[in-house]
């Protein structure tokens, strides 16, 4: 999901989770929470766009591939907690154990120095952060970010043993999917072919932040448009296939295939391939505030996939086979992601920093601090070891769930592509900050 490629964004959704996570509700275009125990509220949808949605033409850049074989594993148990607490939002409030000393862990030395890399580079926007998981104060990251600036990333493994400590949040019970960078034919122009709409935030499209209004709505958003005097939803996936934007001039691009573009969206950034041969980069700008729906699960729970055909490469085959039907399944999911270029260094993450294949996840902020380093346990052998907490997702909430980041490229493509992995999660935080959490006895 890349969560705010160049923007702190709703982000990357795990491709897993199109198969696994139950439909996310949204009022009036709220921004999704799943943590809120508030009911969701609705308000008039805007009127359709007398147009049909386009029709789906595959135009594949490339076989869609197989997700790499699982390679399994015995993760390790979660420790004892007392149950949360029904009404816990954050992880303060999920309480937190403490957990065993860093290096027991296993660790191996390749890993603790790709997470000091990331670390490093995070530590500028981890100290101005204002923590909402309510684990960490910005000062607690003074002294290990000061002695990460020279550490030597050979003898990473030294420097979380002396810096950190090691708790759990809540039951500790981890799930895991994946998400990568992919690359798909795209054009700066249209032309044939290359007819699929790249649009940027419109300017019309509005955020609001509802804990200005009220204390018991703080962290709360909604996105919408303003439609004479009303604030109404803004236009779903269908409107916007049916021409809701065309004529505004907000294209940035065009790509090839629809549901190559549809993954994109999910995923929340990308590259194209441009008919010369150059590489454009796309980044996540905003989302049109609609719920995120995972086809696979719809997919699923109607019988037309089964279980092991509900990786990224599965839901593709399907979506190609009949285009008719695959374009009616891709509008099942409202929600819509505006883009906008990117240059420089990227990925970027949710910190505004590049994300590391096999180094960054993506985690909700209420629960792990963002440049926290993550300990990961699972039954799948691939993304055990040590992370960096350096993105969001929309569909990424709770405690202990992770997207884990893979790079770009084929391997990356086939390992994001069927990522579902469980057991259990330790967060890394500073001694200050277990101190002040967990006092000595």
């Amino acid at each position: 999901m890349i969560r705010a490629v160049g923007a702190p964004r709703a982000r990357t959704f795990g491709f897993a989770l199109l198969a696994t996570l139950p439909l996310l509700s949204g009022c009036a275009s709220v921004i999704p929470d799943a943590d809120s125990g508030r009911p969701a509220t609705t308000s008039p949808a805007p009127p359709r766009p007398a147009g049909t949605p386009r029709p789906y033409i595959p135009r594949p850049s490339e076989g869609a591939g197989a997700a790499a074989q699982p390679i399994p594993a015995t993760p390790r148990a979660a420790l004892p907690a007392t149950p949360v607490p029904a009404d816990a939002t954050t992880a303060a409030a999920s309480g937190v154990v403490a957990g065993p000393d860093f290096a027991t862990l296993g660790v191996t030395a390749e890993q603790a120095s790709a997470a000091l890399v990331a670390f490093r580079i995070s530590c500028p926007s981890v100290q101005r952060r204002t923590d909402t998981s309510g684990l960490t104060q910005g000062a607690d990251w003074a002294e290990s970010c000061t002695a990460a600036k020279n550490w030597k990333d050979s003898d990473a493994s030294a420097f979380f043993t002396r810096y950190f400590g090691t708790v759990q949040v809540g039951a500790g019970t981890a799930f895991v999917t994946g998400y990568y960078e992919p690359e798909i034919a795209g054009s700066r122009t249209k032309r044939p072919g290359y007819d699929v709409p790249i649009y940027r935030r419109p300017a019309d499209l509005i955020e609001v932040d509802l804990g200005t209004f009220a204390d018991d709505l703080k962290g709360r958003k909604i996105r919408g448009r303003v439609d004479g005097s009303n604030f109404t939803r803004y236009y779903d996936r269908t409107a916007i296939e049916s021409g809701a934007l065309d004529g505004r001039g907000l294209e940035i691009a065009y790509a090839a295939d629809a549901a190559e573009f549809f993954f994109l969206q999910v995923q929340g950034s990308g590259r194209l391939r441009l008919p010369d041969g150059g590489i454009m980069r796309i980044g996540y700008d905003t989302q049109n505030g609609r719920g995120y729906v995972g086809i696979g699960k719809l997919l699923l729970d109607r019988g037309e996939l089964q279980r092991g055909q509900a990786s990224m490469q599965g839901i593709l085959d399907y979506l190609r086979a009949d285009p008719v039907r695959g374009a009616a399944v891709m509008n099942e999911n409202p929600s819509w992601v505006f883009f906008r270029e990117l240059t420089g260094p990227g990925p970027l993450g949710a910190l505004g920093v590049p994300v590391t294949g096999r180094a960054s996840v993506a985690a909700d902020p209420k629960y792990v601090p963002l440049g926290a380093p993550v300990v990961l346990s699972l039954d799948r052998a691939e993304p055990n070891g040590l992370w960096i907490a350096q993105d969001t997702g929309g569909a990424i909430k709770g405690a202990n769930r992770f997207d884990s980041f893979w790079g770009a490229g084929d391997d990356a493509r086939a390992i994001a592509g069927g990522m579902a992995g469980r057991g259990s999660a330790l967060l890394l935080l500073p001694r200050a900050s277990i101190a002040r959490l967990i006092p000595a006895p």
